[in-house]
């Protein structure tokens, strides 16, 4: 091919087609500890990933907390029964959690705490939901180096707050993982105006059942919920008022819930890797939301667990599915209704109980474990490969609520027990729309699929892109150098 292309070169390409190089080179030392940070010393450049092969092989942590690759620091910035800001400890049981942009340059955490009716250390708030139920939500402000500078309930009085999900406005949607005791709702909660009626009022519209976590279509304002129980089903929530603006859900709407009309009664379980399905939803009952979906003929999956929503498609995974009980992750795509199996796990090395999800900047989705061993950050490509992130080597407890600052600099991740929040920062990649579009895109039958070359892969690799992006900017005439 004509490497000139009538003067335009390949950057010059990359520029008026909307991409760019987003190759990003990683540092190659060790770890070392300082200060009860985890330092790295001068970095030699590698070859880049782009995200695509993850960053390499862990390195052993001397404190024997968390391993992670060459490059990368890790902060522990909140700890079960250390104080916070009012003299009140830290409460246990930190799971789901989510990252907004602050003043000053800050980040502001949102964080649930799963504990139940008794815990050593409870979420001690001033106005409760439920007197005698030991969980909730705290926040805390994170300065520019990773600091805290502010740590404090925001909700209180409620049971087993396990995942939930972060609305376009700015405040967190916690969700009770239980039917007990008249428990089992969502709840809004708004950082920056803690403890406020709001709080305390269920979202009795988006169910009475096992929740586990939620994540918003900004588009449409539409909900999808998943349900943490054996049979689960998936939801989705269509509120009355979809203005995605304070207070709008507490206006109600509807739940369906997901089923497949070929197929009725189907089980998630005879899903097979690729395999896509039209779908439709089925009006359900809020208060009796499983009851019905299983009335209805819904889909019946495993027990369900995270949800995130990203560049038009909504990924949730499946954390004791398949044939080897290990996990599975699907996609549903709105625009077409379509759910697909993306990957299931066969072997534990690989991915074990999925857990929490989130979307990189880059366009990798990084799953936290909750199997057996030393749990895990695994991360997810376009192509349906994996790579571990980081490891847990403290005591083997599940990693939750994974989430990014919203300049893409600092990772946030929780230890449940003994309870640990950690700010992780290195060589990230640069921030790829690209390739979170690439994690949407439904890859074509592999007879239909376009014929790839090494050299074209290696280009797509380099340069952040996936193989189709990779491949039709070629035929539209694209130097690959």
């Amino acid at each position: 091919m004509n490497s000139s292309n009538n003067g335009m070169n390949r950057r010059d390409f990359l520029k008026v087609g909307g991409a760019s190089t987003l190759a990003l080179a990683l540092g190659t030392t060790g770890i070392s500890s300082l200060g009860g940070i985890a330092t790295a010393s001068a970095a030699t450049p590698t070859n880049p990933t782009s995200g695509f092969g993850g960053y390499g092989p862990l390195v052993k942590d001397p404190n024997g907390i968390l391993d992670l690759p060459k490059g990368f620091h890790y902060k522990i910035i909140s700890k079960t029964g250390d104080p916070m800001s009012n003299g009140d400890l830290v409460p246990a049981m930190l799971d789901g959690m989510a990252a907004y942009k602050g003043e000053k340059n800050t980040t502001i955490l949102v964080r649930n705490h799963e504990n139940s009716t008794n815990s050593q250390y409870p979420v001690n708030g001033k106005n409760p939901w439920s007197k005698g139920a030991a969980g909730g939500t705290t926040a805390l402000i994170v300065g520019p180096n990773r600091e805290v500078i502010k740590e404090y309930v925001t909700s209180s009085g409620t049971i087993r707050n396990c995942a939930g999900g972060a609305t376009t406005w700015g405040t967190w949607l916690t969700c009770e993982e239980t039917r007990n005791m008249g428990h089992g709702f969502v709840f809004e909660v708004n950082p920056l105006d803690p403890e406020n009626e709001m709080s305390r009022t269920p979202i009795r519209d988006m169910g009475y059942f096992s929740h586990e976590a939620c994540a918003v279509d900004p588009e449409t304002g539409v909900w999808y919920l998943t349900e943490d129980a054996s049979p689960s089903f998936l939801y989705r929530f269509t509120p009355n008022d979809r203005s995605q603006t304070l207070g709008s859900l507490q206006k109600g709407g509807k739940l369906e819930a997901l089923a497949i009309d070929e197929l009725p009664a189907s089980k998630a379980s005879t899903f097979e890797r690729g395999q896509q399905f039209g779908v439709v939803w089925k009006e359900v009952n809020p208060e009796r939301a499983q009851q019905d979906a299983k009335d209805k003929g819904c889909i019946q999956f495993s027990r369900l667990e995270g949800a995130f929503f990203s560049a038009g498609v909504f990924w949730f995974d499946d954390t004791s599915a398949g044939d080897g009980s290990l996990g599975r992750v699907y996609r549903y795509f709105p625009a077409t209704n379509t759910l697909e199996l993306f990957y299931e796990s066969t072997d534990k090395n690989d991915l074990e109980m999925p857990d929490n999800i989130c979307m990189t900047p880059w366009g990798d989705l990084w799953i936290a474990e909750d199997g057996g061993g030393n749990d895990r950050i695994i991360g997810m490509t376009p192509e349906g490969n994996v790579y571990t992130f980081a490891e847990n080597t403290l005591n083997g407890s599940e990693f939750a609520g994974p989430t990014f600052s919203t300049d893409g600099n600092t990772f946030f991740v929780n230890v449940q027990t003994p309870g640990i929040t950690f700010a992780i920062w290195g060589p990230f990649a640069r921030r790829n729309a690209a390739r979170q579009r690439a994690m949407g895109y439904a890859a074509p039958p592999a007879n239909l699929g376009p014929v790839v070359s090494d050299k074209l892969a290696a280009f797509a690799e380099d340069q952040g892109m996936s193989l189709l992006e990779a491949a039709a900017l070629e035929r539209h005439g694209m130097p690959i150098l």
